[in-house]
């Protein structure tokens, strides 16, 4: 069994302290050893909602490969109650987003996000 290492970033503006650790808890049927780093609010980045984020990230280990992840990710988010409508409005019950699998990083602009240099120490 080949394991992946990986970290993710989750975040939330709509009933965030209730969706993030139900993500939380379904990340966990996918997610190996994972070590979650606190959750900090922060400021909407290009957000057409003015409400504040809950952001957090996680390091852990998956048998699934990159493609595997991102469809069980989606699936996650879909089954907490993600839409496209919701999203064209701005509200985000929850986002995952792969930062990094077996050391390629993904979503480059995150990198630059002062939440994710902010977390990334706590890894």
């Amino acid at each position: 069994m080949v394991m992946h290492q990986v970290i993710l970033s989750l975040g939330a503006n709509y009933q965030a302290e209730k969706n993030l650790p139900e993500a939380q808890k379904s990340l966990g049927q996918i997610l190996f050893s994972p070590h979650y780093t606190d959750a900090i609010w922060t400021e909407p980045i290009a957000s057409k909602r003015t409400d504040l984020y809950l952001n957090q990230l996680v390091k852990a280990q998956t048998e699934l490969d990159f493609e595997a992840l991102i469809k069980a990710i989606k699936e996650i988010e879909i089954w907490h109650g993600r839409t496209p409508e919701e999203r064209e409005q701005g509200i985000v019950r929850i986002d995952i987003d792969v930062l990094e699998f077996d050391g390629v990083h993904h979503h480059q602009r995150d990198w630059e996000r002062p939440y994710v240099k902010d977390l990334l120490p706590q890894l």
